[in-house]
């Protein structure tokens, strides 16, 4: 049996990963499809999928920009300014705390954190070449962002009805509190049409916060937390946002632009679906046993006191 599992992901690993190219492919499936495949056959092509896995994280990164109508975010992102800053701040900094207390190393820690304040696997997607994680560390954060998703789809509808939300409200929360962009609009679309517009329009100007958040978190780790930390491994600086940030700007700024601009968004989300398919594949049953439960434990507290605390403040009407 030992014996036919090298070459069944010899086979089966290439096979998958074009797959992951397909629509019908999820992000969450190829995540689950790469690391199953690594833990029960183990990954021949390692070498080349870590190589490639940085590779295509950035250029799905500046992709996923020539998607963004800046003016749109923008006017949305001026709406919620304040309490949008609020939440994040208040989300990095409890995850940091949680992180610490959870006893997780830094690189898990902070991927689950901005995963959770700003936009899931697209944050944990930019921030992981910056401060150079390991593969496992960014498996194991995105595996708990997408599981969380999962859940949010199913129990966000039912709780906005048994509180009675309003469709503005529960779509702030539904933009405050789930993770993905895309879990974000399906939780908007089941609670009804306006629902999903606040939803939609106030987690596209969060996801622009990844930006800022990225250049901050790189900025931190070139100029102490390595040294600090004693580690010999130097993040990369996180050039690729800049390529998101003009991607966005030429497509929302020049009009002939706007059709190739979806085109190439379409094809980074693919590139980001073969990019967690690899992530996945990067995964060892050594490094699991490293990372153990506890981002998992720690997403999961994180995640509930976010949505905790943002539902009592739309109810309390603070906000929305």
């Amino acid at each position: 049996m030992e014996s036919l599992r090298s070459p069944l992901a010899r086979v089966l690993l290439p096979v998958c990963a074009v797959l992951a190219l397909f629509p019908f492919v999820s992000p969450a499936m190829a995540l689950v499809a790469g690391i199953l495949i690594a833990l029960i056959l183990g990954n021949p092509f390692q070498a080349l999928t870590r190589k490639w896995t940085h590779t295509l994280l950035a250029l799905s990164v500046v992709g996923l920009g020539a998607g963004m109508d800046l003016r749109a975010v923008a006017k949305a992102g001026l709406h919620g300014l304040g309490y949008t800053v609020v939440s994040i701040s208040f989300s990095i900094a409890l995850g940091l705390w949680l992180s610490r207390m959870y006893r997780l190393n830094r690189d898990a820690g902070l991927l689950v954190t901005v995963g959770t304040a700003i936009c899931g696997g697209s944050a944990i997607a930019a921030v992981a070449p910056v401060i150079n994680a390991e593969e496992h560390d960014t498996s194991v954060a995105l595996a708990t962002v997408f599981m969380l998703n999962a859940v949010a789809l199913v129990l966000f509808p039912a709780i906005g009805h048994h509180f009675a939300l309003s469709q503005n409200q529960f779509g702030l929360w539904a933009a405050l509190a789930i993770h993905d962009t895309s879990s974000v609009v399906g939780a908007g679309q089941a609670y009804g049409l306006q629902a999903q517009m606040v939803a939609t329009t106030v987690k596209l100007a969060r996801a622009l916060w990844i930006v800022p958040v990225a250049f901050g978190v790189g900025l931190l780790w070139h100029r102490g937390m390595a040294e600090v930390a004693k580690v010999e491994k130097k993040g990369k600086k996180p050039w690729f946002i800049l390529g998101f940030i003009l991607a966005a700007a030429l497509v929302t700024y020049v009009p002939v632009l706007h059709t190739p601009g979806h085109w190439v968004a379409k094809a980074a989300q693919r590139s980001l679906v073969l990019t967690l398919f690899f992530i996945g594949a990067n995964l060892t049953r050594d490094a699991l046993r490293k990372v153990g439960l506890r981002p998992f434990l720690m997403g999961i507290t994180l995640w509930v006191l976010v949505a905790s605390l943002s539902l009592a403040v739309i109810r309390a009407h603070i906000i929305g």
